[in-house]
């Protein structure tokens, strides 16, 4: 059996070496951040993401009071010098109610860290619900109804 209270985790991938490079990262469905990477000089390139899809409520997923959902992608504080390439993030909540990420990638500074081609994607049978509000931090559009299977991207960030 499937759903939010089976087969549960909360992360899927947590890195804390230094200089990691990671190619084709595969991290989904997790119940709070799906990659946790604290370790400094490191690259991802690609990273795919499928977000939950089965949150019961917004109340039952979110990172702290006032911040929707979980990132999918968490880059550590303490780290000051990470890049990422061809990052994506999907949303797909399929309970009948509105669900919203705030963010699926994560920079907590974004000094001497970079990303490139970053996108974000609700990709829902009509009706959709909730979505993606932002692409990097509060940065770049928001994926939800109002633009559903319409890729958002950030080209470079910061």
């Amino acid at each position: 059996m499937w759903g939010w209270n089976d087969n549960t985790a909360d992360t899927g991938v947590i890195v804390n070496g230094d200089n990691v490079t990671a190619y084709g990262l595969f991290v989904e469905h997790y119940q709070k951040y799906e990659v946790i990477w604290n370790g400094n000089g490191g690259m991802d390139i690609f990273f795919q993401n499928e977000m939950p899809y089965d949150p019961p409520s917004q109340a039952a997923w979110m990172e702290a009071s006032g911040v929707n959902g979980w990132a999918a992608f968490k880059i550590a504080s303490t780290v000051t010098r990470f890049s990422g390439y061809g990052m994506g993030s999907y949303s797909f909540f399929n309970q009948g109610v509105n669900i919203y990420a705030r963010t699926p990638l994560r920079y907590l500074s974004p000094s001497r860290r970079q990303a490139c081609a970053i996108c974000s994607r609700s990709s829902s049978p009509q009706p959709v619900f909730g979505g993606i509000l932002h692409v990097v931090n509060d940065t770049g559009g928001s994926s939800t109804s109002t633009n559903p299977d319409v890729p958002v991207t950030v080209v470079s960030y910061p």
